[in-house]
């Protein structure tokens, strides 16, 4: 995918990808995961998200990492926050209390950017991805992360020739396969959403699994 393919999304307000409530996945394993207080949460292609005001509620600090500054602009104004805008590592960065926002590129991101993070949370990145940029997506982040961090990853599987992406259909293999040699991942949920979700009934998908899974970085 293009920079220009997400911008016109944004643009245009094409984003049925973005949720208007804090994902529910989010809510109910993230305690599990026992992050501490304080910690630096990774969030990336995290758009206007509901679920970075959820992190920060749990008293951790956000970086959320968007390639569009619309994206960004929109979650400030939404939620009425005012933020200090600087440049830091290429990237023009958005602060309010405990978030901040990187409007650039994810591949962009350095091993220095993120070395105090020590959560990841990830519903729409892998997902937004094609094939082969899911697997740079995975390499990177494999490069930049300190050892020990963990989180969330949440995937969408289908019958990809029965609909174009985004979002992506991500099997369990693939996942295995892209986080397995080097990350342990514990399948912590799946569910059958097909019933919940039009824009797949009406495209004649015939099938619609979440999947939730914990990473931990080795």
């Amino acid at each position: 995918m293009q920079p220009d393919f997400w911008h016109k999304k944004w643009e245009s307000n094409q984003i049925g990808f973005h949720q208007p409530d804090v994902n529910p996945y989010l809510q109910r394993h993230w305690p599990d995961l026992a992050i501490p207080a304080q910690s630096r949460v990774l969030v990336p292609l995290c758009g206007k998200s509901l679920d970075l005001l959820w992190l920060a509620g749990q008293g951790h600090r956000v970086l959320g990492v968007e390639l569009s500054e619309k994206a960004v602009e929109d979650f400030f104004r939404e939620q009425q926050l005012q933020p200090q805008i600087s440049e830091e590592s290429g990237f023009k960065v958005y602060r309010a209390g405990a978030i901040e926002l990187w409007c650039g590129d994810v591949f962009a991101l350095s091993a220095s950017d993120v070395a105090d993070c020590t959560a990841l949370y990830d519903r729409a990145a892998l997902i937004a991805l094609p094939a082969p940029m899911r697997e740079r997506y995975a390499a990177h982040l494999l490069s930049i992360l300190p050892a020990g961090l963990c989180g969330l990853l949440i995937t969408l599987d289908y019958d990809q020739a029965q609909m174009p992406g985004p979002p992506f259909a991500v099997t369990d293999a693939e996942v295995q396969q892209l986080f397995g040699g080097d990350w342990a991942v514990q399948t912590l949920e799946e569910q059958d959403v097909l019933s919940e979700s039009g824009k797949f009934l009406q495209a004649g998908v015939t099938r619609l699994e979440e999947r939730v899974y914990r990473l931990t970085a080795q």
